[in-house]
């Protein structure tokens, strides 16, 4: 059942104190950035005074949601990109307001919406790409593609072939299928939407049928066996991909931009970052990171909107994504952060990000969507019969969706 907003949390803001939460504690860097914004702004004004509480990643939802339950939120927190409508249909969040003018510069991906309304706003995002060799490539006589002339399916298709026909390569397209939880919808999502399907109808969200289980998405679920079956891409893959790119162990990478300097460290120049392959409706990658938003009990909205207002200047859009290593939101930040300015070695990922970029579908249903078609991939990559999998998938997703209401 929908919360309301009725309550009134004790996370704050009655006497100007203001809480922010975030879950960067094991992340030294990047909460040293988010600590000096919050610092900046208590210097900045007297009326307000913010205080960061930081928590482990890996235990960060449960006790956002923990604390949702007994009202003790506090007035501001950072949210995964993917959970903002749930959490803002949950009751959780308020509406940002007074900010579409500065947040109209940043990247899509990054700012959070439901139901027309933005909730909240991250400094970066990541992308994903294909990494390989150019010397490989041109090795196999496979064309190296650009952001403006990706594969084609037929080209990719016959890359795999000539790469394994070479013996040279143990794995020939290494797809990371070792990773786990949200790795599998936001990696491989955007190969079923690059062929024509989604993981709902995005129209209204109501249903899932046609989009995950039509035509298009069963040849989709049929191209992902096969890379199994035709020896391409292991069942499962070793537990550091990266690692077995760099020595040689497998051709091509799909992997983030998270990775790039280890591989120019590793490789010099031979390496290349291309975009997916187009298998019909255009390359597509996830979109959306770790984000900021207001929550709806603050007992001070003003003062959590100003400093989210602080918060969204260029210059702390540029300190957070070089301390965590990501994309720059904005153009004048990817200006200060060296390497993402425009022609800079990861310009690159900004560009994949800004043309190629797909948000997971921003109904409150999404985690059970994302848990449903992490499980039905992992059943076709064993075997399962794709049309089946899939019926089955949109079934339970569109029985979630009605259950909940969540389109009301």
């Amino acid at each position: 059942m929908r919360q309301g907003r009725w309550w009134r949390q004790r996370g704050g803001g009655d006497n100007g104190s203001l809480t922010l939460w975030t879950h960067n504690a094991g992340n030294a860097k990047e909460l040293a950035a988010d600590q000096q914004v919050v610092d900046d702004f208590n210097k900045s004004q007297s009326q307000y005074k913010v205080t960061v509480q930081s928590f482990p990643q890996d235990s960060y939802n449960q006790s956002v949601t923990a604390a949702a339950a007994s009202k003790k939120l506090p007035c501001i927190l950072d949210v995964d990109g993917p959970n903002v409508p749930n959490w803002a249909w949950a009751g959780y969040l308020s509406p940002l307001t007074g900010m579409d003018d500065t947040l109209s510069k940043f990247l899509p991906s990054v700012v959070g919406k439901y139901q027309d309304k933005t909730y909240s706003f991250g400094h970066y995002d990541v992308a994903l790409a294909m990494y390989a060799r150019p010397s490989t490539l041109q090795a196999a006589k496979i064309r190296v593609p650009s952001i403006d002339k990706p594969w084609t399916a037929a080209e990719f298709a016959s890359g795999l072939k000539a790469l394994k026909a070479t013996g040279k390569y143990p794995v020939v397209l290494d797809l990371a299928t070792g990773n786990t939880g949200e790795w599998w919808p936001y990696a491989y999502s955007p190969f079923l939407q690059s062929f024509g399907g989604d993981l709902i109808n995005r129209s209204d969200y109501k249903s899932a049928d046609g989009a995950l289980n039509g035509d298009k998405a069963v040849a989709w679920a049929t191209w992902f066996r096969s890379l199994v079956t035709d020896g391409y891409t292991p069942l499962k893959s070793s537990a550091d991909p990266e690692a077995d790119f760099l020595n040689g162990k497998s051709a091509i990478l799909y992997n983030g931009s998270w990775g790039a300097e280890q591989a120019r460290a590793k490789l010099g120049k031979d390496v290349v970052f291309v975009p997916p392959p187009d298998f019909g409706s255009g390359p597509k990658i996830g979109g959306g990171s770790w984000q900021w938003a207001v929550s709806s009990g603050c007992g001070n909205q003003d003062g959590a909107m100003a400093f989210m207002k602080f918060l969204a200047q260029d210059k702390y859009v540029a300190s957070i994504s070089e301390a965590a290593g990501t994309i720059p939101a904005t153009d004048a930040a990817a200006a200060m952060v060296k390497g993402y300015e425009p022609g800079g070695d990861n310009d690159i990922f900004r560009q994949f990000s800004k043309k190629f970029a797909e948000v997971r579908p921003p109904t409150p249903g999404y985690p059970f969507i994302a848990t449903e078609f992490t499980k039905t991939s992992q059943d076709i990559l064993n075997g399962a019969d794709p049309k089946q999998a899939l019926d089955k998938a949109v079934s339970d997703i569109d029985a979630n969706q009605k259950s909940n209401n969540y389109f009301a």
